[in-house]
C-alpha cells in the first residue's frame, strides 16, 4: 500500500468514528478510553496517529484493553492470536536516503510511511494481564494538578466559559463548581479534561510552538487548531489518568472536521503530529 493510500484509510477510518459521534451525546473515541494505547512488548505508549486510530479499533471492535503487539510479538511472548482474529493497522515511518547529485549539493532524507498489524490481547490467548493499580480520585486529580501548575500557565476563573485568549496569553475556565457529572466522567474530570484542551491550545501560543489559529469558526485552520487541542487533551488525559469528557459543542467542530478530512487526506496525520508535539512541550515544562 502506498503512502496515499495509507493516508487515505486511516482518514477513512477516523472520518467514520466521527460520523458515529454524530449520534446521542456526541461521544468519540477517545472519550471511552482512559488508557493510552501501549504496546505490550516494549510497555511504551503509541505516538502521532496511531494514538486516535487504535482508540477508533478499540471502540469498534469493543476491545476492553489499550495493550496491543504484532503477531510475532504476542508469539515471542509465549502468547497465540487465536486463529480468524483480524488485526488493526498502525502506520510507522521509515527513512530512506537520496545521494547527492552534481546540480544538488547535500544529500536528501526522505521519510515514507508504512503499515503494521496490530492484534488487542483481547484477541489472543496465553497472556494474563497484570492487575491494575488501585489510585484513589485524590492521587488522580493530584497529578493532573501539579503537571497544569508545573506549566507555569496564567489560568484564571474570572468568566463562566472556557476559553484561551491568545493575545493576552491566559486560561480561562470556569470554577470547579461549575461543571456537572455525567456518564462518562465526574465533575472533577469534567474540569481537567476541559483545563487540558485550553492547555493545549496555550502550547501554540507564539512564543511557544507557534501554531496557526485560524481567523474564525468554520475555517480549516481553526477546525485544524481544534482537532489538535482535542487530540491534544485526550492524550493528556490518558496520560494523567482522568477520564476525557465530550464537550457540548462537539456537534459543531465535528462537522467542521469531516468536511476537512474529505478534503485533506493527511488532515488527521498533521493534526495528531502536532498534538503529539503540543503534548511532548508540556511535557517538557515537568521537573525532572
Amino acid at each position: 500500500m502506498n503512502k496515499a493510500d495509507i493516508y487515505e484509510s486511516v482518514t477513512n477510518s477516523i472520518i467514520e468514528a466521527l460520523e458515529d459521534g454524530l449520534q446521542g451525546e456526541w461521544s468519540l473515541p477517545w472519550h471511552k478510553f482512559s488508557d493510552m494505547p501501549q504496546n505490550v512488548q516494549s510497555r511504551k505508549s503509541y505516538r502521532g496517529v496511531n494514538v486516535p486510530m487504535l482508540w477508533v479499533f478499540q471502540q469498534k471492535y469493543g476491545y476492553k484493553s489499550g495493550l496491543w503487539a504484532t503477531y510475532k510479538q504476542w508469539k515471542d511472548l509465549g502468547a497465540q492470536v487465536r486463529k480468524g482474529e483480524k488485526g488493526s493497522q498502525i502506520v510507522f515511518w521509515k527513512s530512506y536516503e537520496i545521494e547527492a547529485q552534481a546540480d544538488h549539493g547535500e544529500a536528501e532524507t526522505r521519510m515514507f510511511a508504512r503499515w503494521s498489524v496490530v492484534f488487542n490481547v483481547d484477541q489472543v490467548d496465553g497472556y494474563d494481564l497484570l492487575p491494575a493499580n488501585e489510585k484513589g480520585q485524590a492521587q488522580i486529580i493530584e497529578t493532573a494538578n501539579q503537571f497544569i501548575k508545573a506549566t507555569n500557565a496564567d489560568i484564571r476563573h474570572g468568566e463562566s466559559r472556557a476559553f484561551y485568549n491568545r493575545k493576552e496569553d491566559f486560561i480561562n475556565v470556569p470554577e470547579l463548581d461549575i461543571y456537572k457529572d455525567t456518564g462518562t466522567s465526574t465533575a472533577t474530570e469534567n474540569y481537567y479534561s476541559t483545563l487540558l484542551h485550553e492547555l493545549t491550545h496555550w502550547s501554540g501560543a507564539p512564543t511557544r510552538l507557534n501554531r496557526t489559529k485560524g481567523e474564525k469558526f468554520g475555517d480549516k485552520e481553526y477546525a485544524f487548531e481544534e482537532l489538535v487541542a482535542e487530540l491534544g487533551s485526550a492524550i493528556l488525559c490518558s496520560s494523567l489518568n482522568v477520564s476525557p469528557a465530550p464537550r457540548l459543542d462537539h456537534a459543531h467542530y465535528i462537522q467542521n472536521w469531516l468536511k476537512a478530512l474529505k478534503d485533506d487526506k493527511q488532515f488527521i496525520f498533521k493534526a495528531a503530529s502536532q498534538a503529539q508535539k503540543a503534548v511532548d512541550y508540556l511535557y517538557g515544562l515537568q521537573p525532572d
